[in-house]
C-alpha cells in the first residue's frame, strides 16, 4: 500500500511539474519575445510595472482554472458543459482555431531559429521542426518525452538568457525603481502580455497535462499549487530575464529593429555569438509553443469522461495532432506572414481568457461538477471575477478598434 502511494505521489508530481514546463514554455513563444522586446524599448524601465501586474494576473488565472479542472476531474469543455449544455463546444471551438493559427507563429519562429542557427532556409527549417513536433507528440507513451523534451527547451532558453545578461551591463537599479513606482502606465501593454501569457489555450495546458497525469479531486490540489506555480514563476522568469536585458540595449541608445527587436537585443549585447544565442532562444521557444499549443489544443476536441471512451480516443489524437501541426505548417509554406494572421487571432485570445474563466467559476459553485463538500477559496473567486470583468472590457475596447 506504501508503495502504491508513492509511486501515485511520483506519478502526480512528475505531472504537475510537466504540467508547469508546458504551460510556461507555451506561454514563453515567439509572440512573447517580440512583444517584451517591443515594449521594453517604447516603454523603457516603466514596462517593468507591467510584468509585475501580469505576474499578479498569472497566479489568479492559473491556481483558479488549474484547480477547478483537477477538482472536478473533467477537462475545461467537459466542465463547461456541465454549466449549461453547448458551453463546452464553443470553448472547444474558440481554443482550438486560436490554437491553430498561433501555431503558424510558432513553427514559423522555430523555423527562423534554425535558420539564424544554421542558416537553412526558413521554409525548410519550419518543415523540420512541425515534423519533429509531430514525432515527439505521437509517440508512445509520448508524455514523459513531451516533459522532458519541453524542461531541456525550458533550461536552454534560461542559459542562454543568463549568458547575455551576464556579459552586458544591466540597470538593475533603474528596472526595480520603475517597476514598484512606475512614471508612466500603459495599460494597452498588459493586456497584450496578458493575453499573451495566460490567454487561449496557455491558461489550460497544466491544468489538462495534471489531469492527463492522474490528478482528480480535493485530495490533489497541492499539486495544482506546485505545477502552476512553478510554471508561472518560470515564465516570469524568462520574461524579467529577456526584460533586462533589453532595457541594458535601449538604455545604452541602441534602436531596435522594427521586424525581429529580439534579435537585435541579443545581437547588440553579445555580438554574433549573441545572434546564434538568439536563434537557439528562439528555437526552443517556437518548439515549446507549437508542442504546448498542439496538445492543449487537440485536448479540447477530447470529450471522453471514463476509460473505456480514453481509450478509443488515443487513435483519434493521433491524428488530430497530426493534422494541427501539418495544417499549420502549410499554411505558413503557403500564405506567409505569420504576423498579419496574428492580428485577429490576438483579439480572438484576448476574448477567450474571460469567457473561459467566467465559465469555470460558475462552475467552481455547482456541487454536481466539484464534488459534494467542496468550498472555492474566496479570495480566489474574488480575485478571479475581478480579472473576467478587466479582461472583458479590455478585450471589448481591443476588438471595436480593430473595426
Amino acid at each position: 500500500m506504501k508503495e502504491t502511494t508513492s509511486n501515485r505521489h511520483r506519478q502526480l508530481r512528475n505531472a504537475a511539474i510537466g504540467g508547469a514546463f508546458l504551460m510556461a514554455m507555451s506561454a514563453v513563444g515567439p509572440g512573447f519575445l517580440t512583444q517584451t522586446a517591443t515594449f521594453t524599448q517604447s516603454e523603457g524601465a516603466n514596462f517593468g510595472f507591467a510584468i509585475l501586474i501580469c505576474i499578479i494576473v498569472d497566479v489568479i488565472v492559473q491556481l483558479n482554472i488549474w484547480r477547478i479542472i483537477v477538482v472536478a476531474g473533467e477537462r475545461a469543455q467537459v466542465v463547461a458543459n456541465q454549466v449549461l449544455p453547448g458551453l463546452g463546444y464553443l470553448l472547444s471551438l474558440l481554443v482550438a482555431i486560436g490554437g491553430l493559427f498561433f501555431n503558424i507563429g510558432n513553427v514559423a519562429g522555430a523555423g527562423l531559429g534554425l535558420n539564424v542557427m544554421f542558416g537553412i532556409p526558413v521554409t525548410t527549417g519550419a518543415i523540420i521542426s512541425g515534423l519533429a513536433g509531430i514525432i515527439i507528440l505521437i509517440i508512445k507513451n509520448a508524455m514523459p518525452v513531451v516533459d522532458r523534451t519541453v524542461q531541456i527547451l525550458a533550461i536552454a532558453a534560461v542559459l542562454v538568457l543568463v549568458y547575455v545578461l551576464c556579459v552586458f551591463k544591466i540597470p538593475y537599479t533603474t528596472a526595480v525603481t520603475h517597476t514598484f513606482a512606475p512614471t508612466k502606465i500603459n495599460f494597452y501593454s498588459i493586456l497584450t502580455i496578458v493575453g499573451g501569457t495566460v490567454g487561449g489555450y496557455i491558461s489550460f495546458s497544466g491544468g489538462h497535462r495534471l489531469l492527463q497525469g492522474g490528478a482528480k479531486g480535493q485530495k490533489d490540489t497541492h499539486y495544482v499549487n506546485l505545477g502552476a506555480l512553478t510554471g508561472i514563476g518560470l515564465a516570469s522568469l524568462i520574461r524579467v530575464l529577456l526584460f533586462l536585458v533589453g532595457l541594458g540595449v535601449v538604455l545604452a541608445g541602441h534602436q531596435l529593429a522594427a521586424d525581429n527587436p529580439a534579435a537585435t537585443i541579443f545581437q547588440v549585447a553579445a555580438g554574433q555569438i549573441g545572434y546564434k544565442f538568439f536563434g537557439l532562444l528562439l528555437f526552443a521557444a517556437g518548439m515549446s509553443s507549437v508542442i504546448g499549443s498542439t496538445f492543449t489544443s487537440t485536448s479540447f476536441l477530447n470529450y471522453a469522461t471514463n476509460h473505456d471512451q480514453e481509450a478509443k480516443e488515443t487513435n483519434t489524437q493521433r491524428w488530430l495532432t497530426i493534422g494541427f501541426i501539418a495544417i499549420s505548417t502549410l499554411i505558413y509554406i503557403f500564405i506567409g506572414q505569420p504576423a498579419k494572421v496574428l492580428v485577429f487571432v490576438g483579439a480572438l485570445n484576448g476574448t477567450i481568457l474571460p469567457i473561459a474563466l467566467g465559465i469555470l467559476l460558475l462552475a467552481s459553485r455547482k456541487q454536481k461538477v466539484m464534488g459534494d463538500g467542496y468550498r472555492h477559496p474566496i479570495w480566489l473567486s474574488i480575485t478571479g471575477w475581478i480579472v473576467v470583468i478587466f479582461m472583458a472590457f479590455a478585450a471589448c475596447n481591443t476588438i471595436a478598434g480593430l473595426f
